[in-house]
């Protein structure tokens, strides 16, 4: 198990698990799993993280069908700006691969914003920490364990 399926199993957090075979080869980790697990992009999210200006790293759980609005995110953390975080920073601090970081069971618990897009589903997919890993919670679940602020922060693809 992974320690966001630990976290969830402790809080006796309603979820399920998915998984599916990840390929190596495979350009979105995000696209793969809704593709591999038959659903709708739009309930597929992924984690991100950005840095602030003060070196505040942010997570970022925006659907994988689009992007996230960097500005929009700096405003909800109420900072000035935000980049992307350096991938090999981001998976020090999170204790997790970059494609398998899950919102869930960081190592470091990290300020967290979850695109609003998110409330109108029933539930949601996001990371459960490797690649291949799918866990399905409800947004009120996932922002419960996180103590997640819901924000427009997410773009749809272009």
């Amino acid at each position: 198990m992974t320690p966001a399926i630990d976290l969830l199993k402790k809080q006796r957090a309603e979820h399920r698990i998915h998984s599916y075979e990840h390929d190596p080869k495979s350009a979105s980790y995000g696209l793969e799993a809704a593709e591999k697990l038959g659903l709708e992009p739009g309930r597929v999210f992924k984690t991100l993280l950005a840095s602030s200006e003060r070196h505040e790293l942010l997570v970022a759980v925006v659907p994988v069908a689009g992007t996230l609005d960097l500005k929009a995110l700096a405003q909800a953390a109420g900072v000035r700006r935000v980049e992307m975080a350096d991938p090999q920073l981001a998976q020090r601090t999170t204790g997790y691969l970059v494609g398998g970081i899950s919102p869930l069971g960081q190592k470091k618990r990290l300020r967290t914003f979850i695109d609003v897009s998110a409330q109108a589903l029933p539930s949601m997919y996001v990371s459960a920490g490797r690649r291949g890993l799918e866990v399905e919670l409800s947004a009120a679940t996932l922002a419960e364990q996180t103590s997640a602020t819901f924000a427009s922060i997410g773009r749809a693809a272009s």
